[in-house]
């Protein structure tokens, strides 16, 4: 059975850092394009990175653009979203994806590709 499970959310102050995990079992994550999105109280759900299945392309939205980075660790089956210079509108439920589609940095960012997710850990940014 395919699972993703997201953990690192937390309560930060603005300018603070976190790194959010996303951990997948039952497939090999290094085979599927991962995205990392996130939806805050009465918005859509938006995309926030993500990386493609093989080598090290990734993409991100503007909104969070030097200030995260996606990553990999295949040996941990595990996708990484470092979160740096916080600021309260990163305040969200983030969640984690993966599908398997052919890349196009766009597409990558589009919700409605994917069709597994994980349960989402919440962030909050406030002092």
């Amino acid at each position: 059975q395919l699972r993703l499970v997201e953990s690192g959310g937390g309560l930060v102050q603005p300018g603070g850092s976190l790194r959010l995990s996303c951990t997948a079992s039952g497939f090999t994550l290094n085979t599927y394009t991962i995205g990392w999105f996130r939806q805050a109280p009465g918005k859509e759900r938006e995309g926030v990175s993500c990386i493609r299945r093989s080598g090290g392309t990734t993409n991100y939205a503007d909104s969070v653009k030097g200030r995260f980075t996606i990553s990999r660790d295949n040996a941990k089956n595990t996708v990484y979203l470092q979160m740096n210079s916080l600021k309260p509108e990163d305040t969200a439920v983030y969640y984690c994806a993966a599908a398997q589609m052919p890349w196009t940095p766009i597409a990558c960012l589009d919700r409605k590709i994917y069709p597994y997710w994980g349960q989402g850990t919440q962030v909050t940014v406030s002092s």
